[in-house]
């Protein structure tokens, strides 16, 4: 079975990237994180993950053109999308690409905690 509750995070900024892993397992998630789209790309974009929490503005190819490039063989894989960068456009296109939820950062904590809980239908705890 897999595991309900393993995030794969990719955001090109390292203090967002270290903190979000740091939340996610101290809430009990399994995390894997990546700096690029590209680098979650040649790591192989197949290995099994519940949720999958992409930063938009990238330094190469962006979130959304990933969640596009993804669709195709994880049609049902729960995006949140999270950026630095809001404008109508950006939410517009994020939603066309399929999310679960749309995060400005900075966002709190239990947001984002909630967001992943709602997409991967997993609230238990397995530290309590």
């Amino acid at each position: 079975m897999a595991n309900r509750r393993k995030v794969t995070v990719i955001d090109d900024e390292p203090s967002v990237l270290r903190a979000t892993e740091r939340l996610l397992r101290a809430k009990g998630f399994e995390v894997e994180t990546f700096a690029s789209a590209e680098a979650f790309l040649a790591c192989g974009a197949t290995r099994p993950t519940t949720c999958l929490v992409l930063d938009i503005k990238l330094g190469g190819m962006s979130g959304i053109e990933l969640r596009r490039r993804l669709k195709a063989s994880n049609p049902n894989l729960p995006v949140i999308f999270i950026t630095a960068i809001d404008s109508e456009a950006i939410r517009k296109d994020a939603m066309e690409a399929g999310c679960v939820a749309y995060l400005q950062k900075p966002f709190l904590s239990h947001a984002l905690i909630e967001a992943i809980e709602r997409a991967t239908g997993s609230s238990e705890d397995p530290t309590k």
